[in-house]
């Protein structure tokens, strides 16, 4: 778990906050609830997605005849695109949030660099990146959020805008917990309902924040179902009493 404000020497103003996971995790999902939360808390808080174009270039691939961006541009070349767009996104979102003074929520951030290239097995690009990305300054809370790679899987597919295999989100697992970072991260169940992963994170964020104003949302009450309005029944007719014919008298003749 990170260390908290008050063993840290307390009273720092809250200025990035990062969410990092494999893909399929929900990083963009809570990244944009965070913003929102923190922003409503009165902390003004922006949302910014630093992406390193990898989804870009896997379509530009397809259109090109090619499987994936691999085949078209080389491990090696996935690697530096990857790089250099994402230290460019996010070197344009602290510079941002620098001007603006508002708090920056992070969707992915350096430690995402790192462990893709671990994933793709590319180490020796990694003391490159991290000698390009050192000049960032550390987010005062880095979330990485865990899901089982198969449940990532079926997420993805569900959403149906990209694919990733499994043996990706496998290794990009693995790479994130054996990052030398990964003691420093705060490790959040991912797999639950969003409402129930947002509740973790703002209670965690609450104990940051000088006056503990982020409050985890209260749990959504169940609706309750409809009353079943049966159609009104129709009044019961009443009937008449059957009334039979009186029987003649039967006389009783005497026998001659």
């Amino acid at each position: 778990m990170a260390r908290s404000l008050r063993t840290t020497g307390g009273g720092a103003r809250l200025r990035r906050v990062a969410l990092i996971g494999i893909d399929g995790s929900g990083k963009t999902t809570q990244a944009h609830r965070l913003a929102d939360a923190l922003t409503e808390a009165g902390r003004p808080a922006t949302y910014h997605r630093n992406a390193g174009g990898r989804r870009w270039l896997g379509r530009l691939a397809q259109r090109l005849g090619r499987p994936d961006a691999q085949r078209l541009v080389g491990r090696n070349g996935v690697l530096a695109v990857e790089s250099v767009l994402r230290w460019l996104a996010i070197a344009a979102a602290l510079l941002s949030c620098l001007v603006t003074g508002r708090v920056a929520v992070m969707d992915r951030y350096a430690a995402c660099q790192y462990a893709s290239i671990r994933a793709h097995g590319g180490q020796r690009w990694e003391r490159l990146a991290r000698f390009g990305y050192r000049i960032f300054p550390r987010p005062q809370v880095t979330f990485l959020l865990t899901v089982d790679p198969a449940e990532a899987y079926r997420r993805i597919e569900r959403r149906g805008t990209d694919h990733e295999s499994m043996d990706w989100l496998a290794a990009a697992d693995t790479a994130y917990r054996t990052l030398p970072e990964y003691a420093g991260f705060v490790v959040v169940d991912a797999s639950g309902p969003p409402d129930e992963v947002s509740r973790r994170i703002l209670a965690h964020l609450s104990e940051w924040l000088p006056s503990g104003g982020v409050a985890p949302p209260a749990p959504t009450p169940p609706q309750r179902a409809a009353p079943v309005v049966e159609p009104p029944r129709e009044p019961e007719r009443a009937v008449a009493p059957v009334v039979e014919p009186p029987r003649e008298p039967v006389v009783a003749q005497a026998r001659p």
